[in-house]
This record gives structure tokens, C-alpha cells and sequence, in this order.
């Protein structure tokens, strides 16, 4: 009789918690109307949810959209920030626009 081992390969489904975030940079200095992309870099690289919502507390500074174009709408300074939907990390950006 040959006595053969029958091994099965599968995909684990355990959730990878995400444990922190940054951003690409934490300064950016604009002009009025000009743009910049900011990136998030969410660890571990593996996580199971990467995503995440971003927000300028200054709306009437600098606005930012859902992919991290941040646009430069009046003078001043304001806080760009990422926060990720697994465990609510944050990353921030300030954002200085001058003339």
C-alpha cells in the first residue's frame, strides 16, 4: 500500500490590523491656486484596509480631495490630515500657501 500525504493549500482570512500611517511629506509650501498630491504610506504594507478618509481644517485655505490633491484656495496655513477607517490612525500635513 502506498501511503501518500495530501496537503491542501489555502488563503488565510485573518485580518492584518493596520498599526500606523504616515505621509509622503509633512510640509508642503504652495502658491494660490497651485496643487500638490500628498500619498499615504499605511503600515504594516500588508494591512488588510489601506483606506482611509482625508481633511483640511481650513477649508477656506487649502481644500483636498478624496485622493490627496490638495489645492491652495487663500493665504495662511492649515493642517492636511489622512485618517485611516482600521483603528483611526492619522498622518498630517501643514500646508503653508503664500502669494
Amino acid at each position: 500500500m502506498d501511503d501518500k500525504t495530501n496537503t491542501r493549500s489555502f488563503k488565510s482570512n485573518v485580518k492584518k490590523s493596520v498599526t500606523g500611517v504616515t505621509l509622503n511629506k509633512t510640509a508642503v509650501s504652495i502658491k494660490v491656486a497651485a496643487n500638490e498630491t500628498l500619498t499615504p504610506s499605511v503600515t504594516p504594507t500588508d494591512a488588510t484596509d489601506k483606506t482611509g478618509k482625508w481633511k483640511s481644517d481650513k477649508t477656506t485655505i487649502v481644500t483636498v480631495d478624496n485622493n490627496g490633491k490638495v489645492t491652495a484656495v487663500a493665504i495662511g496655513t492649515a493642517n492636511v490630515t489622512f485618517t485611516t477607517n482600521d483603528g483611526g490612525f492619522i498622518g498630517t500635513a501643514v500646508i503653508t500657501v503664500t502669494e
